[in-house]
């Protein structure tokens, strides 16, 4: 394969999901869940280099069982793939993916985003190398640990920053700024920087004026996995909005991640989806300083 994950891959955001033991358990595009089985029969070939060559799939684990993973590809495709014995599992990692090492399929988390080289075996596709990056396990293993805290706790989180947010009636809002990302992705475009910091430099120029920095996602994937992202989004612009526009902390209101909620566009078209995966800065000024 020729590349791991870069910045600008689109790719389809897929939630935690439990995995029953008659079968796995599968997350459509839109978030709404479903169960189907993936029957892992007969025994896997011990060699698999005279078995013809398959597709390459990039895409998330949706899914998965001792033995099978189900991808869902950037092309939206659903790919049920069985993992044998020789499957090499490799994490890759910097310039031309020198650094790698060896993983076990405990490493294959539900949310991890993979290159797949396949084999054919009859109807069957058999993983023959799979890949990923350490920062695509990292947010997988993100993802894990914060499903486990339960997703009663997180809508309840989520309705206290929709709470939170709401308090902006207290506020004249001067502007506000939006960037956008790709699919998955918290990475800011060199143009997305330099519309945040010309927004700073020109709010500096307003007296009293604070930042509400808010992050969303489109509706692609489930609550858990949208609200770390969309967070991650928000984070990522405050920092740069300190570290390098010169912002003071002090002048900063607390970030929100949003997930999918407040869709500026509709989520049924991917140019709605793009729209809505975005962070708003927004200028506001007490509307008591201003003596409204």
């Amino acid at each position: 394969m020729k590349s791991i994950f870069s910045k600008s891959t689109g790719l389809a955001l897929i939630a935690m999901l439990a995995v029953p033991a008659t079968g796995v358990a599968a997350q459509d595009q839109t978030g709404a869940s479903a169960e189907t089985r993936v029957d892992i029969v007969g025994q896997l070939p011990a060699d698999l280099s005279e078995l013809p060559e398959g597709p390459t799939i990039k895409g998330m684990i949706a899914a998965r069982k001792e033995g099978a993973i189900r991808v869902n590809g950037e092309d939206g495709s659903t790919n049920d793939i069985r993992i044998a014995p020789t499957t090499s599992i490799r994490e890759v990692n910097g310039f031309l993916s020198l650094g790698r090492s060896d993983k076990t399929q405990a490493a294959l988390l539900n949310g991890l985003k993979v290159d797949v080289e396949t084999v054919q075996w009859g109807n069957t596709l058999i993983a023959k190398d799979v890949r990923f990056s350490n920062e695509s396990l990292e947010m997988a293993q993100m993802i894990r640990n914060g499903t486990a805290q339960g997703f009663a706790e997180q809508t309840a989180a989520t309705d206290a920053l929709r709470s939170r947010v709401g308090d902006i009636d207290n506020y004249n809002v001067r502007s506000t700024t939006a960037v956008y990302f790709d699919t998955g992705e918290w990475q800011l475009s060199q143009a997305d920087q330099r519309k945040l910091c010309q927004a700073a430099a020109e709010a500096q120029g307003t007296d009293n004026a604070l930042l509400l920095v808010v992050g969303y996602t489109d509706s692609v994937g489930d609550q858990d996995y949208n609200q770390v992202l969309s967070e991650r989004r928000a984070g990522r612009v405050v920092n740069f909005l300190q570290q390098e526009c010169q912002w003071k902390p002090w002048r900063m209101l607390t970030p929100t991640g949003m997930a999918e909620a407040d869709p500026e566009a509709d989520n049924m078209s991917e140019a709605g989806r793009a729209q809505n995966r975005r962070v708003e800065v927004s200028v506001l000024v007490s509307k008591a300083v201003e003596g409204l």
